[in-house]
């Protein structure tokens, strides 16, 4: 984990998940650098409604994929996200809730921390 890395919120990143594993390097964090092309770093508790928006959009995060030891999310899970990914929900009403202290500085390059704010886990 970069112990570097500052939030939304100017504080140090907090984990996202270890249960499912996430972030761009399955280090639990929404921790990223120039290799992380997708800049997941919205930390978000996925809902139904935003995993059948995204297997629409082309990505499918619900379903099993062994080889990639991924075992698909469920509602409830907390995962790093796409920062526009999470802003093309947002922007189709689907967002799902985040997690400030976990989501990576680099998010307010694509949102604005009033949208995320709005979308708090409180």
């Amino acid at each position: 984990m970069n112990d570097d890395a500052l939030n939304v919120l100017g504080k140090a990143l907090v984990p996202c998940s270890y249960d499912p594993l996430t972030g761009y390097y399955r280090d639990g964090c929404c921790n990223t650098d120039e290799h992380d092309q997708g800049s997941h770093v919205v930390c978000a508790k996925v809902t139904a409604e935003f995993l059948a928006f995204s297997r629409q959009k082309g990505n499918d995060l619900s379903t099993p994929v062994p080889e990639y030891r991924f075992a698909g999310l469920n509602p409830g899970d907390r995962w790093c996200l796409c920062a526009l990914r999470w802003k093309q929900a947002f922007d189709a009403g689907v967002a799902p809730h985040v997690v400030l202290e976990s989501t990576h500085a680099k998010a307010l390059e694509f949102v604005t921390l009033a949208q995320l704010q709005a979308h708090a886990l409180h």
